[in-house]
């Protein structure tokens, strides 16, 4: 394993994933919560020890009210928050079938496990285990119904949010830091297709941290 062969933020993933790299993240204070200590002493023989994880990211496919189609991919979560003075309403499907008419919020995302620990966690959503074949639906700063508190969906869901009211409620879609404005529907499936190979130093692995966070 070479040089060539690391990068160092987990937002590298998408750009290595191509290249059938591994990344190596590490963690420089804003970015990486979950990645490796900084550090450049004896990186050849970190990277050959290096434990190995392998995350399927989520597709986002977003429709805009000006008729526009936008797709990303998103190792943590997609979500889609109000982008304007007033809550945001939205309607979820789950596989075709309509599951909640009306959700009042200030927004609503779907992680990964890898992403549970982000914005998910922030949200008060569930922390899910890495080998975990489930993703966690969250409502962020819900009014109604009041008693909602997300769900946990298989990872082969197909997830549909639709914009009630979009000229009055404004919202915008995100797949991890990729933005798309004015949305109506988004589309949101996990792409078994691609895999991220992330690497961890031992006793550090993505599994670990996870646990760990719980216990904090």
């Amino acid at each position: 394993m070479t040089l060539e062969r690391i990068a160092f933020a987990a937002s590298s993933a998408p750009m290595a994933q191509p290249l059938g790299l591994p990344v190596y993240g590490m963690n420089r204070g804003t970015v990486g919560f979950l990645m490796n200590t900084y550090a450049e002493d004896a990186l050849l023989e970190r990277l050959a020890e290096a434990e190995l994880a392998e995350v399927n990211p989520l597709r986002m496919t977003a429709k805009t009210a000006g008729g526009e189609t936008q797709s990303a991919l998103a190792i943590n979560e997609v979500s889609l928050l109000r982008a304007g003075p007033q809550a945001a309403k939205l309607r979820i499907f789950v596989d075709g079938r309509e599951r909640l008419s009306e959700l009042v919020c200030a927004g609503a995302l779907l992680c990964t496990p890898a992403g549970s620990t982000a914005y998910n966690y922030s949200a008060h959503g569930p922390i899910l285990p890495i080998g975990a074949d489930i993703l966690a639906l969250t409502a962020m700063a819900a009014f109604r119904p009041r008693r909602w508190r997300g769900a946990l969906l298989p990872s082969s869901a197909n997830v549909r949010i639709e914009v009630i009211e979009p000229d009055k409620r404004p919202v915008l879609a995100a797949a991890d830091s990729l933005e798309v404005r004015d949305v109506v529907a988004v589309d949101i499936a996990t792409e078994p297709q691609i895999t991220h190979r992330i690497l961890f130093a031992p006793g550090h692995g993505l599994e670990e941290r996870l646990i760990r966070e719980q216990f904090a």
